[in-house]
């Protein structure tokens, strides 16, 4: 037997009167959706009536579909008031019963913090940035070529007693200088080249001053007509900027493979101001890198003309940098882990 649309109407007005009032009635959240579901689910009495659309004649059927959206619009509107006056009164409830003493003061959270090298390694990178320069990155584990034999320093050459590192199977090792990442540049791009190469390095030597591992950022600036002038420009710029303007700067005459001629970089002591005391050991300056202009055979291993390009190169210390900074004299303490120690920054 067909059921009439007047039938349908009558019946969804009597499923709005008993929604209405179990509604009124629900006393908690978890009662309020169960009405929702009783009514409104899937297997609703509203979707119940639905389900007979189709034995309706199709001019009735939007009618009856115009009915049922105006019912279920009053259930979800009596709904939400409802839960908005259920969940205030559980609140006001929850906060009675706890007795909430709002003159407490507050938890102190403690907020995490950069390590110190972590700090120093980006304004150090910042100021390269501004400058130009781009960040390049390489593996920890080299080939011995990269890491050695491209930069000029053939087996058996007297520099690798400096570099002394922990060698891995098949001519691989961890690599002792950022170097690598240099030449690793340079076979892949071809000039002008002007990167910074931070990161992690390896070397068998432990004491207060040195460890198994520290960290590195080496430059590289490769193009025509560069000169060692260039080269003191930057570090020049490097040092004032990092450690104030006023700090005075020499180059003194050294050796390294992969540079010719190369510099110790030795700045003005920024505690004694030159005048000498116990960090600079009386001498007024302390070393802090090594540089050079990049020498021709490295520019041939990685196939640039020598006659055409030139460069410099630069490398420090990160933890020499942040000792030099902190007044730190013990490189250990940035990773001896004490959380007294690590506060400070």
């Amino acid at each position: 037997m067909t059921t009439s649309i007047a039938e349908l109407k009558s019946q969804l007005d009597q499923i709005r009167e008993a929604a209405l009032r179990d509604i009124e009635q629900a006393a908690t959240a978890e009662a309020a959706q169960d009405i929702h579901q009783k009514y409104m689910g899937k297997k609703g009495a509203i979707s119940q009536i639905l389900r007979q659309l189709g034995q309706l004649d199709a001019k009735d059927r939007p009618i009856l579909g115009a009915a049922a959206n105006e019912v279920k619009a009053a259930v979800v509107q009596a709904l939400q008031q409802r839960q908005g006056q259920v969940g205030a009164a559980e609140l006001n409830q929850q906060l009675e019963q706890e007795r909430l003493d709002i003159t407490l003061p507050g938890e102190k959270i403690n907020a995490g913090r950069l390590h110190p090298l972590t700090q120093v390694a980006r304004e150090i990178r910042d100021i390269f940035i501004s400058m130009g320069f781009e960040v390049a990155r390489g593996p920890d584990i080299e080939t011995d070529f990269h890491n050695f034999t491209a930069l000029n320093i053939p087996p058996h050459h007297p520099a690798r007693d400096m570099h002394d590192t922990f060698y891995l199977p098949g001519q691989m090792l961890l690599r002792t200088h950022t170097s690598p990442v240099q030449i690793r540049t340079m076979l892949n791009q071809q000039p002008p080249v002007a990167i910074i190469a931070p990161g992690a390095v390896y070397r068998v030597d432990a004491d207060v001053t040195h460890s198994p591992m520290f960290h590195q950022i080496e430059g590289l600036l490769v193009s025509e007509y560069i000169s060692f002038g260039d080269l003191k420009g930057t570090l020049e710029a490097l040092i004032h900027r990092f450690f104030g303007p006023e700090i005075p700067l020499r180059f003194r005459p050294s050796f390294f493979p992969f540079t010719e001629p190369s510099a110790e970089v030795d700045m003005g002591c920024p505690f004694c101001k030159t005048q000498g005391c116990r960090i600079c050991s009386q001498s007024g300056y302390i070393e802090v890198m090594g540089c050079g202009m990049v020498h021709p055979n490295v520019l041939k291993n990685v196939n640039y003309d020598p006659e055409k390009y030139c460069g410099y190169a630069f490398g420090l210390g990160i933890e020499r940098f942040a000792m030099i900074k902190y007044q730190i004299n013990d490189i250990r303490l940035f990773y001896d882990n004490d959380i007294r120690f690590l506060q400070q920054f």
